[in-house]
Order: structure tokens, then sequence, then C-alpha cells
């Protein structure tokens, strides 16, 4: 029993065949989506023809955004560690003062 589907991608105009599992359809309709947007939005602002040029500044803009959110989290989880240190310093001052 093969539980792939089989779905054909656009981008940049050139067509992908894929065959996949169903669950992952919907991200990758979605991503293959926002490629395109970036790509349309590239060639607007710069005129860019080469569609290596603007798939090479698309890779980089969606790698940069995953880069920077890796970043921005691991600033969230320090903050959070600091936040639960001193937390747990209020409630071992609060113990020892008990005792």
């Amino acid at each position: 029993m093969n539980d792939k589907l089989k779905i054909k991608l656009s981008i940049a105009d050139r067509v992908y065949p894929l065959s996949i599992k169903p669950e992952q359809e919907e991200g990758l309709r979605k991503a293959a989506k926002s490629i395109e947007g970036v790509i349309k939005q590239f060639e607007q602002s710069y005129a860019v023809r080469d569609k290596q040029d603007v798939l090479a500044m698309c890779a980089l803009q969606f790698a940069a955004k995953l880069e920077q959110q890796s970043i921005n989290s691991d600033k969230e989880i320090e903050w959070s560690k600091e936040k639960l240190v001193e937390l747990e310093n209020k409630i071992d001052l609060h113990l020892s003062e008990r005792s």
C-alpha cells in the first residue's frame, strides 16, 4: 500500500512533481505560494530578470528569517532561565527565613 500523494508545485515558472505524505501537502503548497510571492516582489522591486538571482535572494530572505527566529528564540530561552533562577533564589530566601 502506497500512502504517498503525487502533487505538482510551480516555482519560478517550473513545475516540480513530488511524492509526499498527505499531511505534508498543505505546508508545501503554502511554502510554494510564499516563494512565488517573494519572487514576484523581487522582480517588481529590483527589475531582476534572471530567475537564478531571484531564487538566490529568495533563499537568502527565508534563511535569514529562520536564523533571526532562532536567535530570538535563544534570547527568550536565556531570559526565561534567568527569571527561573531569580524565582528559585526568592523561594530559597523565603524558605530559609521561615526556618
